[in-house]
């Protein structure tokens, strides 16, 4: 598949570098460069891309006002931050950004970014339904976000959360489990504990009765808090007819 893009940057030289590092990506197409937000706007109100990389702080039209006006597009397109600002990560998972690369740039880094792109249009493609709601986690000194699509199970830790993936990493998020809970819901997680949350898919089986209740998957066992019995046993049913 070959994307054709949209790269935003006030700074001509950031701009230019973030073109050719693009151009420089087989899977590249069309590359179409604004000064600004509102110069991209006017841009993306006549030529459909796949994807906008953007820089965050723009005069006028920020990045983050541009990101929201794309909701009003019938096919909007995949949003990636290109910035120097590493404190806009949690803004960028409000508008459902898909990557949050931070400069100054690096190839490896942006191709990842690319990767993630094609991956959702991909999916869009395949006619998938899940969105590509993605949670920002510091790695090092990068921000990178994390697909919701990923995450088997969450756990509280005092005012943050650690996420833990498929792959069997674990993230720390500065954000409470509740505000993940009330978020995801719709997507399949459920609150089995006060310092659990879970997705529907990855529970293998359901302990309800007994001394201990649990929900198990495949690489651990958690608890169920006896209050949340009644919520857990009516979101799990296909889980226990297993």
């Amino acid at each position: 598949m070959i994307l054709d893009v949209l790269v935003a940057d006030d700074e001509p030289p950031a701009l230019a570098e973030l073109a050719a590092f693009l151009e420089a990506d087989a899977r590249i197409g069309a590359i179409h460069r604004a000064s600004g937000g509102a110069d991209a706007l006017r841009t993306l109100s006549t030529t459909a891309v796949d994807a906008v990389f953007l820089d965050i702080h723009m005069p006028g039209l920020s990045g983050f006002d541009l990101a929201r006006a794309l909701d009003r597009f019938a096919q909007r397109p995949v949003i990636v931050f290109v910035t120097a600002d590493d404190a806009g990560a949690l803004e960028a998972f409000d508008v459902r950004a898909v990557d949050y690369v931070l400069k100054p740039i690096r190839p490896e880094r942006l191709r990842r970014a690319v990767d993630r792109v094609l991956a959702v249009r991909q999916g869009a493609e395949a006619g998938e339904t899940e969105d590509a709601e993605t949670v920002p986690v510091t790695v090092g000194q990068s921000v990178r976000l994390i697909r919701r699509g990923d995450v088997r199970w969450v756990k509280a830790e005092g005012d943050y959360s650690r996420l833990w993936t498929a792959a069997g990493h674990s993230h720390l998020v500065r954000m409470p489990i509740s505000e993940l809970e009330e978020r995801w819901e719709h997507a399949g997680f459920v609150r089995v504990h006060r310092s659990y949350l879970v997705h529907v898919d990855a529970v293998t089986e359901v302990r309800l009765a007994g001394s201990s209740p649990a929900v198990i998957l495949a690489e651990v066992e958690l608890p169920v808090s006896r209050r949340l019995i009644p919520a857990v046993r009516s979101r799990l049913v296909r889980t226990e007819r297993r």
